[in-house]
């Protein structure tokens, strides 16, 4: 159901840097309003590794993804943000202090300013051109990502790829499932440490290291997977007895009507002032992976930065000329909106 909905402040992308963004606004008793393409918040945590653990977030030596979208929930619970989920931003009109929002929904929101929290944009994952490939994806044959460890113990897996989730699936999987790694070269992108740790393990007998290969074909039946065929760059094929393959070829990224709005880009990333993040678009500002600038690093702890000094430099332009007495959280508590 389409809905109508005024706000100081319209968030694009609940992410945790997204969800975050509601606190500090809230913080400065500034309202607003999430809205995301996904069913659900939390972003690439909830939909690509809700099991995974994270750990560069300040006080928790490590912290799953899940829980992380979870504590932020309980975190912004007292400023009651609306969430329109299930839908893309496709258009925007007005200038600072007055914009209206649109969605594929058919929702119109109504904001002084907009924050665009987006992180990669609207993303898929990048498929390995084999036929047969939808019916295998529909049966979860094919998975692109690992929303339950558990659901894969004794299974035949096959992983796909050198980049860090490669080589952080594989290590995880490693002692519930039959785990091999197709790669295309013994170099992998991962973090050095990592790298070194699915070495040990591969010497150890504990991980299948398929080296130099490339995927080749599926073989099964009814989208049932029996094996993967990979296949050198010279043209040799083997067969590995497979229950599931695990691509991880990256995402692709598309920013869809926002890339439409006029904002300045670099490489698909939106284009931000350091100090304010504030976009060249006057009102309008983002935060998270979205972003770029000088030093620019893509921790969720950066974006979360972000999200402070961007409601700091939101609160302006809600209030134009009225001055903003900043008090830490120690003493002004949680206000109530």
């Amino acid at each position: 159901m389409a809905e109508t909905i005024e706000t100081d402040v319209a968030i694009i992308g609940a992410g945790p840097v997204g969800l975050f963004a509601v606190f500090e606004l809230g913080m400065l008793q500034l309202t607003s309003v999430l809205i995301d393409a996904l069913l659900e918040v939390g972003g690439q945590c909830a939909a690509l590794y809700p099991e995974k653990p994270i750990y560069d977030i300040p006080a928790h030596p490590a912290i799953e993804a899940s829980e992380l979208v979870a504590r932020l929930e309980r975190q912004i619970a007292p400023f009651r943000a609306p969430r329109l989920l299930g839908r893309r931003v496709t258009g925007l009109t007005g200038v600072a202090g007055d914009f209206e929002l649109t969605t594929d929904a058919g929702d119109t929101i109504r904001a002084k300013a907009v924050i665009v929290a987006a992180g990669v944009g609207a993303f898929g994952p990048n498929r390995p051109p084999l036929d047969g490939l939808p019916a295998y994806e529909a049966s979860g044959a094919v998975q692109y990502y690992v929303r339950r460890r558990e659901a894969l113990r004794g299974q035949r897996v096959v992983i796909a790829g050198g980049g860090d989730s490669a080589v952080d699936w594989a290590l995880a999987l490693k002692d519930i499932a039959r785990v091999a790694v197709v790669h295309r070269r013994a170099k992998f992108r991962a973090a050095p440490e990592s790298a070194a740790q699915l070495d040990a393990a591969a010497a150890r007998g504990e991980i299948e290291m398929i080296i130099p290969y490339q995927l080749h074909a599926l073989h099964g039946e009814a989208g049932r997977l029996d094996a993967v065929e990979v296949a050198t760059l010279q043209g040799e094929t083997r067969r590995l007895p497979a229950d599931v393959l695990l691509p991880f070829f990256g995402l692709s990224m598309d920013l869809g009507p926002i890339a439409g709005w006029g904002l300045a880009l670099e490489r698909h990333h939106v284009v931000i002032d350091p100090a304010t993040c504030q976009t060249s678009l006057p009102g309008v500002f983002a935060i998270g992976d979205v972003v770029t600038y000088a030093g620019k690093l893509k921790l969720i702890l950066q974006g979360f930065s972000e999200a402070a000094m961007a409601a700091q430099a939101i609160f302006g332009v809600v209030h134009p000329g009225q001055a903003l007495h900043f008090e830490y959280s120690t003493t002004k508590g949680v206000p109530g909106l």
